[in-house]
């Protein structure tokens, strides 16, 4: 059982930053893949970025490349996900999750969820 808990999520400006953290139960890096993904009122959860076990290869959706990064601490357990140049449409619930196989953007594919946390981004 893996159990992740996400943080840092609050209002900001648009053109503001906010890293999210995701921390988790044990050495999780190591054996699984590690995901955001978010879900905004209205819509479906969508894949955000992922990073291979680890802490490898990363990937990320097209609609936050070059805005985004997702790293991760080994020692301290724990994912993050740094979010610049935050725009309107990034307001959303994001969640973090895990998986055994590869590196993957489907959310289905994903083993453990953690409760997501709110970010809003005011225009």
């Amino acid at each position: 059982q893996v159990l992740l808990v996400e943080s840092g999520g609050g209002l900001v400006q648009a053109g503001g930053s906010l890293r999210l953290s995701c921390a988790t139960s044990g050495r999780t890096f190591s054996s699984y893949t590690m995901g955001w993904f978010r879900q905004a009122p209205g819509k479906e959860r969508e894949f955000v970025a992922a990073v291979s076990r680890n802490i490898g290869n990363t990937y990320y959706s097209d609609s936050v490349k070059g805005r985004f990064t997702i790293s991760g601490d080994n020692a301290k357990n724990t994912m993050y996900l740094q979010m610049n140049s935050l725009k309107s449409e990034d307001t959303a619930v994001y969640y973090c999750a895990a998986r055994k196989g590869d590196v993957s953007g489907f959310q289905s594919l994903y083993d453990y969820w953690g409760q997501g946390t709110q970010v809003t981004v005011s225009s």
